[in-house]
């Protein structure tokens, strides 16, 4: 490995000297922070993140968001290298869902289809039968016979919210994320009361009493195309604070005000597996390539079988 050059002197230009020498493509999720976003090839969600990687002739993904990413960009590009800047960028939706337990579950509901929210980890993936995003969910369960039973994982937030879009049961794995589940509704109230020209917009991960007070519902890109094309001028929004970056950017002259916590003015939905990830992080796994996203081809044939349903369906 080249020693990289002295003369570069910010953190900027040896991530994009790296990412040159080594061929890479950098992803930044829609909640990573502000520098890191600037600086990616691509912003977006999960899914539509390891897609467009997959297209590139770029030799090392850089994934900066959380580990069950970075493992879908590896099944989708397996002869490609995949690197997270921090390795122990989780999800507490993942964590919530472990495999063993989670075919335990499967035994006790045989007859069930198993439709699992992509915020899981590989495991999961290769013992579910589709896999689904906030994105096209609703359409997907809505595709499914209505005389099958699904088992839907891991989010029972998400699955509530389903359940009332398509009203269709489902038997649900008690799982959370713990950005969404920060917010009050008590104090969601109260600055809406203070704003009342605003409107509330929220990720269906939040818990049914936030989502009850919504003008819209949806998935990290179609809330960032929501403040976009409507035409309020102030939003409140109940996700990852680090959205703002982008709706900021598309739509500077709007107010973005971020949904309150307990005490009305915490910044307890920063998600702290997202901030794990830094500047510098990213810099040197680029330099080492490390820490490197490794699944087994078993694995990710039978992983990628679950992501290709979903494809199809959606």
């Amino acid at each position: 490995m080249r020693s990289l050059n002295k003369n570069l002197s910010t953190l900027e230009e040896e991530i994009l000297f790296l990412k040159k020498e080594k061929n890479a493509v950098i992803l930044a999720h829609f909640y990573q922070d502000e520098d890191i976003q600037d600086i990616a090839d691509f912003v977006g969600d999960s899914l539509d993140l390891s897609r467009k990687a997959q297209k590139t002739d770029a030799d090392v993904i850089v994934f900066c968001g959380v580990k069950f990413m970075a493992e879908v960009a590896k099944i989708l590009s397996p002869n490609k290298k995949v690197i997270l800047p921090d390795i122990n960028a989780g999800c507490s939706l993942e964590e919530s869902c472990r495999v063993n337990d989670f075919i335990e579950f499967k035994k006790k509901n045989p007859e069930h289809i198993v439709v699992t929210y992509i915020n899981c980890s590989a495991e999961i993936k290769a013992e579910s039968d589709i896999i689904v995003t906030s994105s096209n969910a609703e359409k997907i369960i809505r595709s499914i016979p209505e005389n099958q039973k699904i088992i839907f994982a891991p989010d029972k937030h998400l699955g509530s919210f389903l359940i009332k879009k398509t009203n269709r049961q489902m038997k649900l794995w008690d799982g959370s994320c713990i950005v969404h589940v920060t917010f009050s509704e008590r104090e969601l109230i109260k600055i809406k009361t203070r704003n009342s020209d605003a409107k509330i917009i929220a990720h269906p991960e939040c818990p049914e009493n936030i989502l009850n007070h919504a003008d819209f519902i949806g998935s990290t890109s179609s809330l960032i195309s929501f403040v976009n094309k409507d035409k309020s001028n102030k939003f409140i929004v109940a996700t990852e604070p680090h959205i703002l970056h982008q709706m900021k950017k598309i739509e500077p002259n709007k107010t973005f005000i971020v949904a309150p916590g307990a005490d009305g003015n915490c910044s307890c939905s920063n998600c702290p597996f997202m901030e794990l990830n830094t500047m510098e992080k990213l810099r040197d796994c680029m330099q080492s390539l490390s820490p490197e996203i490794s699944i087994s081809n078993e694995l990710i044939l039978k992983a990628k079988k679950s992501l290709n349903t979903m494809l199809k369906l959606s």
